[in-house]
């Protein structure tokens, strides 16, 4: 698989996300600053996390309009997998490459922690190495991840499928509408997730359960 990482002024988990492609594919990402107006081939896409441009006026919405978003675009109707990590999910959302939006978490406070995480669709590119219902552990670390969307959006995406996990019950650290903690595009090669499965991939990390995502994006590519 080859893969580049799409990086923006103020993401912070570039390099985390960059190592754990490096370990699973064993081959180095690209790295594409945001003002570029084309991009390499690859078999995935990737935004991480952190907090683009200060996440000023909403976390996500100046780096969605960046010239870089064009040409990711033309990438995902090309078939490619686009995987965009909590600030790059939000970034995903502003650019509306995927349905609704991320706000600010229910308590109004930063929350760094762990949480439990239900796969809920394990039949899309992102989760092939999961099963469905399968309870994983991955950390979280946003100000901005309450997931919203209107009713209708709503039961399109739950009927679609396109919510891929969620909060495991009592776990949901931000509010997000029916505990929805990643979703796809009706395509189903666009995904975006609020949780960090990069941090979660090696023994030394405490755990492995993020790692399957990536060999499931692997297989798929």
């Amino acid at each position: 698989m080859t893969a580049a990482v799409i990086v923006f002024p103020g993401l912070n988990r570039e390099r985390d996300m960059i190592a754990a492609l490096t370990r699973i594919s064993g081959r180095q990402p690209s790295v594409v600053w945001h003002a570029e107006s084309e991009l390499p081939a690859a078999d995935l896409y990737v935004i991480p996390g952190g907090f683009s441009y200060g996440d000023y006026l909403r976390a996500g919405a100046i780096a969605a309009r960046s010239p870089v978003i064009a040409a990711l675009r033309r990438r995902a109707a090309e078939g490619r997998l686009v995987l965009g990590v909590c600030n790059g999910f939000q970034i995903l959302t502003e650019a509306g490459m995927l349905p609704g939006v991320l706000m600010r978490n229910a308590g109004l406070r930063f929350v760094c922690r762990q949480v439990r995480l239900v796969v809920e669709n394990a039949g899309t590119a992102f989760t092939r190495h999961y099963e469905k219902g399968q309870v994983l552990r991955c950390p979280v670390a946003h100000h901005d991840g309450n997931y919203f969307a209107d009713a209708e959006t709503l039961r399109r995406i739950e009927g679609n499928g396109q919510v891929v996990f969620r909060y495991a019950l009592g776990t949901n650290p931000n509010g997000s509408l029916n505990d929805i903690a990643g979703i796809v595009n009706e395509a189903g090669n666009v995904m975006g997730m609020m949780p960090h499965p990069e941090n979660l991939i090696e023994p030394a990390h405490g755990g492995t359960d993020g790692r399957a995502l990536f060999e499931s994006a692997l297989e798929a590519a």
